[in-house]
């Protein structure tokens, strides 16, 4: 099965369906992973706040697949923003992974409120692992427009990314829009909305229509829409059932139903980025 991919302004191409890896307890983590990577999977998003990054990397190490194949990415804990802090928790991460580099790093939380709102003097730290080629790309999580906006002013690499929370509930649609005219590719956490979604008529019919699961049309509205997605999953017959959506396509119809179900902020699950911190 082909998994299709993005090409990142960095020059990187990285896998646009994965493997997320949110409260993916430690004790089943790398076996989950493993499997995830025998099935196919070649993308894996871990983060420091998720205390499992040494299982993430040690499943993918298990598949016994060389490492140049896979796209792993992590993330920058929001109480490391100061540039000490940065570099000894960056230095940390890949010594946990056993990795000489990492293929994203991103900002997890912009913070706005502390640290007086500097996260482009943090960006500027990630800027140098990319410079010392520990981070082949550099991006973002949680970032809204003004929040873009900050960074690509006081600083000098564009991300690479920006990881939003955007399901059907939640479309983002203008920060999307913002994304794509700045050249930065959009990931999708939460794109199953934790299930909310799979009840809606616009999804179920879709679904009925191509013999396919309500969570494989919600993940192919969000891939088709041009979305990177990693959808988290304990359940190794699940991680089979996820992937399994590269073998059909919505059509404009059902598209246009699937994007009325938007709420805009009413649909949000997690906390507004504006207000974390």
């Amino acid at each position: 099965m082909a998994i299709s991919t993005v090409t990142l302004n960095s020059g990187y191409i990285i896998p646009q369906f994965g493997l997320g890896t949110y409260k993916l307890p430690k004790e089943n983590a790398q076996e989950i992973v493993r499997e995830a990577a025998l099935l196919g999977y070649r993308h894996f998003d871990t983060a420091q706040m998720y205390q499992n990054e040494a299982e993430v990397a040690a499943g993918i190490r298990e598949s016994g697949i060389p490492r140049e194949e896979f796209f792993i990415t992590s993330k920058l804990l929001p109480q490391n923003h100061l540039e000490a802090d940065a570099k000894h928790s960056f230095a940390e991460s890949l010594e946990k992974m056993q990795l000489d580099y990492i293929d994203l790093f991103l900002i997890h939380w912009p913070m706005p409120h502390l640290y007086d709102g500097n996260f482009p003097a943090t960006w500027r730290v990630l800027e140098e692992f990319v410079a010392s080629g520990r981070a082949k790309s550099i991006g973002v999580s949680n970032f809204m427009e003004h929040h873009l906006e900050k960074l690509m002013q006081e600083t000098s690499i564009v991300p690479a990314v920006n990881q939003i929370e955007s399901h059907p509930y939640l479309q983002m649609n203008a920060l999307h829009n913002f994304c794509a005219e700045h050249g930065i590719a959009v990931e999708a956490w939460s794109p199953l909305a934790r299930g909310q979604v799979f009840d809606e008529p616009a999804i179920t019919s879709a679904a009925q229509a191509h013999g396919k699961t309500a969570s494989q049309v919600t993940l192919r509205w969000a891939l088709q829409r041009g979305d990177i997605v990693f959808p988290k999953t304990e359940s190794v017959s699940r991680l089979a059932e996820n992937l399994n959506v590269f073998d059909f396509t919505l059509s404009a119809d059902e598209i246009a139903a699937i994007n009325a179900l938007d709420k805009g902020e009413a649909g949000r699950i997690g906390p507004h980025p504006d207000k974390l911190g």
